[in-house]
């Protein structure tokens, strides 16, 4: 999702002082948007696929998990993230796995909830990324499991389930499980995903593993000073904060709106995605969705909608259709688009909303609120939005907040 290095905490509980929250710098993946200034409409729907197969795949496990269909179808230290290839597609960091420790890069993603690396048996399809491997860990456990992750392309993330130590910024998560692959589908290999891995950071109801997330885990252990994570996503400067916030990264006050998902009378809102409802989506100060539920996504480029809802948002623009969930406009009348939660207005910045030409040399652009197949009436507010907003994930109170 800048590239991990991370700034390592003090051992803190050894020497009897309390926890600090720690910060994870993050590096950005790759971009929609050529260095040209181009729309990459390829890549795009790639993207796509391999989101929408992924929230897919959190609803199936969601109703495996819980047998029930998900409602929502309808000072502290830091860990830095990279911009991968400088070009605000995908942000991210390094974790620490095993004993002794091996680094590696996942995609930190608030959509799904379970960590999957790269084996050490892994063949063709893991080259390129740093391969975990079990045997050489003395804390790993094999849970004589198998996993399966299907994606957007047709091909899939499968292998053997194991449990090992696992460090975010200097915190460890004791006897986590995670999914050690054999095979990666297209979409993960170095060629277009430049992470090692994903790591889960929703809810144990999404988990394939049906095994606590890491942040989950690192709560269970008292690891962290408080239940909360937050994300600056940036051109420079981001950063993944874990067990508290970063007051040095946003402005005014923190709007907070609650998890709204709950699925059952004895189920609670921690049991799935981070989904919250929101008061409208405007263009030109025109509120053509009101209101709207949505999954805070982390690791979905776009803001995601199904195709009567965002083809409502640009009803009365001088929209193009272009087929496969994508739209353009003149790109010089882009809409000024802002989207409110929990009454506060947030102004998403004209570069996050213009993807760039399309085709190329043309006067139209392609806008980032893109339709997608299979969300009900779900929509994903992914990085488009989070580029705008310092966002906060208490996982203690169950909500979201978020500010400029």
């Amino acid at each position: 999702m800048h590239f991990l290095s991370i700034v390592a905490a003090l051992p803190a509980l050894a020497a009897g002082f309390p926890l600090e929250p720690i910060s994870i710098p993050l590096r950005k993946r790759a971009s929609l948007t050529t260095h040209a200034g181009d729309f990459d409409m390829d890549g795009a729907c790639a993207h796509l696929a391999f989101t929408q197969a992924k929230i897919l795949a959190g609803f199936r496990a969601l109703e495996a998990n819980t047998g029930v269909t998900s409602t929502s179808r309808r000072d502290t230290g830091s860990v830095p993230l990279t911009d991968d290839q400088g070009t605000n597609q995908r942000w991210y960091g390094t974790i620490s796995v095993g004993t002794p420790p091996v680094d590696f890069k996942v995609d930190f993603d608030t959509g799904s909830a379970d960590l999957f690396l790269p084996a050490s048996n892994c063949g063709a399809t893991c080259s390129g990324h740093t391969l975990y491997n079990p045997n050489a860990s003395s804390t790993a456990v094999d849970r004589n499991a198998t996993f399966i992750l299907s994606y957007g392309d047709g091909t899939s993330v499968q292998g053997e389930q194991y449990s090992d130590a696992v460090t975010v910024g200097g915190y460890t998560a004791t006897s986590q499980v995670l999914g050690a692959a054999a095979q990666y589908s297209t979409t993960l290999q170095a060629s277009s995903f430049t992470p090692d891995g994903l790591m889960g950071m929703a809810f144990e109801g999404l988990s394939i593993y049906q095994a606590n997330p890491v942040i989950q885990t690192l709560i269970t252990n008292n690891a962290i000073p408080n239940p909360i994570f937050a994300f600056s996503l940036a051109s420079s400067g981001s950063e993944l904060r874990i067990g508290g916030i970063n007051s040095a990264l946003y402005t005014g006050s923190l709007t907070y709106t609650p998890v709204t998902q709950k699925v059952s009378c004895t189920l609670t809102a921690e049991d799935g995605f981070w989904q919250i409802t929101g008061d409208a989506i405007s263009a030109n100060g025109n509120a053509t969705i009101t209101p709207f539920t949505a999954v805070v996504d982390t690791g979905t480029t776009l803001i995601l909608g199904n195709l009567g809802t965002v083809g409502k948002f640009y009803s009365g623009m001088n929209a193009t259709d272009l087929g496969n969930g994508f739209y353009t406009l003149p790109c010089d009348s882009m809409p000024s688009v802002s989207i409110t939660i929990g009454g506060t207005d947030f102004p998403l910045s004209p570069d996050t909303f213009n993807l760039g030409t399309y085709p190329s040399g043309s006067n139209q652009c392609v806008c980032a609120i893109s339709s997608s197949g299979g969300l009900g009436n779900t929509m994903i507010l992914g990085d488009t939005f989070l580029r705008n907003v310092y966002s906060v994930f208490d996982v203690g109170q169950a909500r979201v907040g978020f500010a400029a």
